[in-house]
């Protein structure tokens, strides 16, 4: 009986983290995703497209803010299917996908773009808000994997 006891304990604080985990990265990306649709983040994010070789050529088709809008609904996107697929379980591939492909080109621009490297006191340092990123690309794998339940 206790190692019942000890199993459910287990169990349910892995579903505790899972969910926090969800939506914690739903509401990261929800609230990014709205935030994308501002000139303020469409400037931000300018030279990190610019400079990458899979979205360099963005510019010369729309405007920086389409881009960013463009970026912005994908994110919100994802951030949706992750919040559903706690009601329809179906929808956690597409949002896992989702997730790997945004987070691994967004930790992409750690490589791509000039200047985001820093030495300060001897330490190399980045943007690090893009670093929350490795979290949100092993949670997706995590979904992934997880999807066959």
């Amino acid at each position: 009986m206790n190692g019942t006891t000890e199993l459910s304990k287990k169990l349910s604080t892995y579903t505790l983290g899972y969910y926090i985990s969800l939506f914690g990265a739903a509401i990261i990306l929800l609230w990014i995703g709205i935030f994308k649709f501002t000139p303020t983040e469409a400037a931000g994010i300018k030279n990190l497209v610019e400079n990458h070789f899979l979205t360099f050529f963005v510019y010369n088709m729309v405007s920086v803010q389409a881009v960013s809008n463009a970026i912005g609904a994908i994110e919100i996107i994802i951030a949706l299917l992750l919040i559903f697929s706690v009601k329809f379980a179906f929808l956690r591939r597409y949002a896992a996908i989702g997730m790997i492909v945004t987070f691994l080109t967004t930790l992409s621009y750690l490589f791509t773009t000039p200047g985001i490297w820093k030495v300060v006191d001897g330490i190399p340092i980045t943007d690090f808000f893009i670093l929350k990123d490795l979290m949100l690309l092993g949670f997706g794998l995590m979904i992934l994997q997880n999807d066959k339940k």
